[in-house]
């Protein structure tokens, strides 16, 4: 291993991996080394503009950097966030076909720079009923990884749903919608990705213990908590049950520290990797929250 990142992530093996979502400018190198120089032992990144269709290919310079970096600073797993503008639940001929080619782009992407995980939003019915928007979803996803079938399974390489917080027509808002989705994907290896913030927004309350007990049993229920690959462990500026998706600093929102010290340390959760997408209003926002973090893992 280089010397210059060696030390970091070994020193943090036997706890949950904690990481950022850093940025991609200069290169997608650059996210590894942001995110090891903060200290994380994990992390996620947009791997194009999360805000257009089209994206600059990347070079395989780029690739090989990425790939090299990683190896050397031992950060693990790789997880990819998928651009904001794909609604893979779109019942609009034009939506749904732009949401198609920019998701068979982000999976192609994701096996170019050997990632782990490719997560994405469910997408809006937009008027349609919820269980048509599931079936929409689930077709779209089947048409962007058509002809990526078998590079995806020897990658090892998993598309995650993440839950919403339900905000609009947002799909995804429950582990049974969450449940319905993988259903109808099974030939493709997926999971899911557990947004506090959003499931909080939701309706699952992290603050109680017995309702956090509650939703974890229903959650395994569904899903099966073996499926849930990652976190995003966010607090929630939005209020409980509000359907509104509001990130947080971590132990300063509606959560609050004892119910994400909770999720943190439930032994079923303990060994995934933990995404902070908290705001970034401070230049020392990204280290004040991981120290957060980390003050809630019981050692």
């Amino acid at each position: 291993m280089n010397s210059r990142f060696a030390g970091r992530s070994n020193d943090r093996k036997n706890l949950p991996r904690l990481g950022l979502h850093t940025g991609i400018g200069g290169g997608i190198q650059n996210s590894i080394r942001d995110a090891h120089e903060k200290g994380c032992t994990t992390w996620q990144i947009f791997s194009r503009n999360p805000r257009g269709w089209t994206a600059r290919p990347l070079t395989e310079e780029e690739v090989n950097h990425f790939r090299r970096m990683r190896e050397e600073t031992g950060l693990d797993p790789s997880i990819i966030h998928s651009c904001y503008l794909i609604n893979l639940a779109s019942p609009s001929a034009e939506i749904r076909e732009k949401s198609i080619s920019a998701f068979h782009d982000e999976i192609e992407r994701g096996l170019m720079i050997g990632a782990d995980y490719l997560v994405v939003h469910p997408g809006s019915g937009r008027g349609v009923p919820t269980e048509e928007a599931i079936s929409n979803c689930a077709s779209a996803i089947h048409e962007a990884a058509d002809g990526l079938e078998d590079r995806i399974r020897k990658a090892g390489f998993h598309i995650l749903i993440e839950n919403t917080a339900g905000q609009g027509e947002q799909i995804g808002r429950t582990f049974e919608q969450v449940r319905d989705i993988l259903a109808l994907c099974e030939d493709l290896p997926m999971g899911m990705c557990l947004d506090t913030a959003h499931s909080f927004a939701a309706g699952y309350d992290w603050r109680d213990q017995a309702a956090t007990k509650a939703a974890l049993r229903l959650l395994d229920r569904t899903v099966g908590i073996d499926r849930v690959k990652a976190v995003h462990f966010n607090d929630s500026k939005a209020a409980f049950n509000s359907r509104v998706d509001r990130h947080w600093h971590i132990g300063k929102g509606e959560i609050g520290g004892e119910g994400l010290a909770r999720l943190i340390n439930h032994t079923k959760l303990r060994r995934l990797p933990f995404i902070l997408e908290t705001p970034q209003e401070d230049k020392n926002d990204d280290l004040d929250n991981l120290k957060a973090a980390r003050a809630l893992i019981e050692v």
